[in-house]
């Protein structure tokens, strides 16, 4: 089943949040992802091997604090790009006393939205 990027998101799982925010691989993505950018762009922008960087987007992604977008290229030939999915992160306590995470993101424009669906889809297919 193909979940709608347009509706709302379902809230990250706190240990991944944790996880991904915890390594140090993923918050160097974090700070140099200004701009969209591929899987070899981040490679290279963060001086960090391939086979790591992909896990580490993995990670991230899953986090819900990276999404992914797709470039359409008129050669057939799309690229993943992923930009940084989130303003803030703010972990409380709950009135059971166990911890709740919640991602504040950016508003999203139509086009935003649109590659979103599309790449999951793609995904899909």
């Amino acid at each position: 089943m193909v979940r709608d990027p347009l509706s709302g998101d379902d809230p990250p799982d706190l240990q991944s949040v944790l996880d991904a925010l915890d390594d140090p691989d993923c918050r160097t993505i974090i700070q140099h992802l200004d701009e969209p950018m591929t899987a070899s762009e981040v490679s290279e922008e963060c001086e960090i091997p391939m086979s790591t960087t992909y896990r580490k987007l993995d990670l991230l992604t899953e986090a819900s604090l990276l999404a992914e977008g797709t470039e359409i290229r008129s050669d057939g030939h799309h690229a993943t790009r992923y930009r940084v999915d989130f303003e803030q992160v703010e972990i409380g306590l709950t009135e059971e006393g166990s911890l709740d995470v919640s991602v504040g993101r950016p508003a999203r424009s139509a086009d935003e939205r649109l590659a979103s669906l599309w790449g999951e889809v793609r995904k899909e297919t």
